[in-house]
């Protein structure tokens, strides 16, 4: 299994989402609560910390070093939760 890594900042609506998200897609398919899941909080980051991934919007997904689904402020919890979705499989 590879680990998830989701960026993400606190009050977000979009970020609330996910990790509504994340639970609810656990809840369903009890495997996936043993993938690991980072959640790192953007702005408790320093400019060197975040050089390596390319994101403009949060949430952003990331599983290994690929860039699974970043957020787009027309999404709503549906289309979250499939992005969400593919990174589980992508981890699994």
């Amino acid at each position: 299994m590879k680990k998830i890594v989701c960026f993400h900042l606190e009050g977000c609506p979009y970020c609330k989402m996910a990790i509504k998200a994340f639970n609810e897609l656990q809840e369903e398919n009890s495997t996936w609560k043993n993938i690991p899941v980072e959640w790192v909080e953007e702005e408790t980051q320093t400019p060197s910390e975040l050089k390596n991934f390319d994101y403009y919007y949060v949430p952003t997904i990331y599983v290994g070093d690929k860039k699974i689904y970043e957020a787009n402020p027309a999404d709503d919890f549906d289309k979250i939760k499939s992005e969400v979705r593919k990174a589980f499989e992508a981890a699994a």
